[in-house]
C-alpha cells in the first residue's frame, strides 16, 4: 500500500496584474498555500488553498499553522487513511483541508483529473472599468479575447452600481451574458431596491447580495429580483444546498472546490444541486493555477455554463512551469497534463516553507 513519504508546504503572496475590487475590500495579492505531496512510489500531487477572509472564516495565518499540523500528522500514513482523517476536519477548515486532500487526489490520478481528449471550458471575463470610454475599450477587448460571459461587481452603493450596470448593458449590446455579483455588500433594503430595479436584458443572474448567513434576506431579495438569483458565500456543503432549495432562495448555486474538501465531494455537490431543481455554477476567481485547473477538469463533465475559475488569469507571477493555456475565452485541457511547480518563480513570491518526512526517513 502506498504511503506518504513527504509533504512540502509553501506560503505565498502572489501579486495580481490589476487589483481585484470586491465589496469587502481591494485584493492586491493572493494569500496562497501550496501542498506538494510525494508517496512511496514516487508519485507527486499538488494542492492549493488561496485564503480570502470573506470567502471563508479561515485566515492565511491560521490556515498556514493548521496545514503544518495536518501535514506532520499525515506523513508516513497510508493514502486512504490520511485522506479520511483529513476530511474529518473539512467543516472546520475546508480551504486548508482541500489543499492537502486534492494533492492526494492528483497523486492518485483520480478520474476527475483524467482528460481523454483535448477539451475547453469557457470562462467569464471581469469588467473593471468605470468611465464610458474605458468601459467600451475594456468590453471590446474582453469580447475579442473570446469571453462570452462577463461579470460585473456591485455591492458598493446601490444607486451608483445601478447606473454603472445600465451603462455596461448598453455597451455590451447583447454580445455577452452578464453576471452581477454583490459579494454580500448590501443590506436588505438596499439589495431589494437594486434587485427590483434591474433591467433584466442580457443579465444571466444576480449573485449573493446580502451576508452569507442571512437566509431570510436571500429569500426576500429573490422574491423581488427581476433576474434569477445565485448564492455563493452562503454555500459550503450539502446542508446549505438543501436549505437553498427548500427556501427557494436561488435558482443558481455556485460552488468552489476549496469549500468542498475534495474533487469527489465537489462532483457530488454539483449532482445534488441539479437533483434539487437548481443549476450549478463552478469556479473561483480567487485561486491560482492549480485550483483553477482542477475546477476546470470537473467542469468539463459536470457544468454547462461559463466557469468562474479565472483567478489564474489575474496572477502577475505564474507558479507553474506549464500553466494551463487560455485561448479564445476558454481554459484548455490536454490529455496527460499535470501541473509542475516553477521553483524559480515560486521563490520570488514565497513567504515561508515547511517540509515533513516520516521520522524513519528524517533520521537518515
Amino acid at each position: 500500500m502506498s504511503q506518504i513519504s513527504g509533504i512540502r508546504l509553501f506560503r505565498l503572496e502572489v501579486p495580481l496584474r490589476t487589483p481585484y475590487k470586491l465589496a469587502f475590500g481591494l485584493v492586491r495579492h493572493f494569500d496562497t498555500l501550496i501542498a506538494e505531496v510525494v508517496d512511496s512510489r514516487g508519485r507527486v500531487g499538488l494542492g492549493e488553498a488561496t485564503v480570502l477572509t470573506g470567502y471563508t472564516d479561515e485566515t492565511p495565518e491560521g490556515s498556514w499553522e493548521l496545514m503544518q499540523r495536518l501535514a506532520r500528522a499525515s506523513t508516513g500514513a497510508g493514502i486512504e487513511a490520511a485522506r479520511s482523517k483529513l476530511l474529518a476536519g473539512v467543516e472546520r477548515a475546508p480551504f486548508t483541508v482541500t489543499a492537502l486532500v486534492t494533492a492526494l487526489e492528483m497523486l492518485e490520478n483520480v478520474p476527475a483529473l483524467s482528460v481523454p481528449a483535448p477539451a475547453q471550458v469557457p470562462l467569464l471575463g471581469l469588467v473593471n472599468a468605470e468611465s464610458p470610454r474605458e468601459l467600451g475599450a475594456e468590453i471590446d477587448g474582453l469580447l475579442e479575447r473570446g469571453f462570452r460571459t462577463l461579470k460585473v461587481k456591485v455591492g458598493f452603493d446601490a444607486e451608483a452600481d445601478a447606473r454603472r450596470l445600465r451603462l455596461i448593458q448598453r455597451t455590451v449590446r447583447g454580445r455577452a451574458a452578464i453576471r452581477v455579483d454583490a459579494n454580500q455588500g448590501y443590506g436588505l433594503e438596499e439589495a431589494k431596491r437594486f434587485a427590483s430595479g434591474m433591467e433584466p436584458e442580457g443579465i444571466e443572474l444576480f449573485e449573493q447580495p446580502c451576508p452569507a448567513g442571512d437566509w431570510a434576506a436571500a429569500v426576500a431579495v429573490a422574491a423581488v429580483s427581476t433576474v434569477p438569483m445565485m448564492l455563493d458565500e452562503s454555500i459550503y456543503g450539502t446542508e446549505d444546498i438543501e436549505r437553498a432549495a427548500e427556501l427557494r432562495a436561488a435558482r443558481f448555486i455556485k460552488l468552489k472546490l476549496m469549500k468542498l474538501g475534495s474533487l469527489e465531494r465537489l462532483a457530488s455537490a454539483i449532482e445534488l444541486i441539479r437533483a434539487l431543481g437548481m443549476e450549478p455554477v463552478l469556479g473561483n476567481g480567487v485561486a491560482c493555477e492549480i485550483g483553477c485547473w482542477m475546477e476546470a477538469a470537473v467542469a468539463r463533465t459536470h457544468i454547462r455554463n461559463a466557469g468562474e475559475m479565472n483567478g489564474y488569469l489575474k496572477q502577475a507571477v505564474p507558479l507553474l512551469a506549464n500553466p494551463p493555456r487560455f485561448e479564445e475565452g476558454a481554459i484548455r485541457l490536454e490529455p496527460g497534463y499535470r501541473p509542475e511547480l516553477d521553483h524559480a518563480a515560486l521563490a520570488s513570491v514565497t513567504r515561508d516553507t515547511a517540509e515533513f518526512r516520516p521520522a524513519a526517513l528524517a533520521s537518515h
